[in-house]
């Protein structure tokens, strides 16, 4: 195994515990009140999904469907980072609406919930699964492609 297959398998096992770590504390956070709540566990049941599916046998098709997902995943860090902030920002002006603008940020980027950077984490593993695909054998469908995540 080359240094180059040996990166790929670690980022693709980096990405697997993450997905796998992910979505154990979404579920133990009961992280599913509401429409917006599902999307991340939507895309991690996915993503490990297709994940599988690349295990069983290394594709054009399933690697090109793990970079659309991992694109997903990058849009989603961002959009969960807006709407934790927005919850956030909405409880600390329940509680005082006459909190100056600065106040209220500081409060938000602090508070333990939401967690407002916490979404983060979908683009963190986005960008892993867009780095383990970059280039990936099963696209060119070069010899040795089939043994690239073992």
């Amino acid at each position: 195994m080359n240094t180059l297959s040996t990166v790929r398998t670690w980022l693709a096992a980096v990405l697997l515990f993450g997905l796998a770590g992910t979505i154990v504390e979404l579920l133990l956070l009961e992280h599913y009140e509401d429409a917006w709540q599902f999307v991340p566990l939507f895309l991690i049941v996915v993503a490990l999904g297709v994940l599988i599916w690349h295990r069983a046998r290394p594709t054009a098709a399933n690697v090109r469907a793990l970079q659309a997902l991992m694109a997903l995943f990058v849009m989603a860090g961002p959009i969960g980072v807006g709407l934790h902030f927005r919850g956030a920002a909405e409880f600390q002006l329940e509680i005082d609406r006459s909190q100056p603008g600065w106040d209220v940020f500081k409060k938000v980027m602090t508070a333990k919930a939401p967690p407002v950077l916490a979404p983060g984490i979908m683009m963190l593993l986005g960008l892993v699964g867009l780095v383990y695909s970059y280039r990936h054998p099963a696209l060119t469908g070069s010899v040795g492609a089939s043994r690239e995540m073992e």
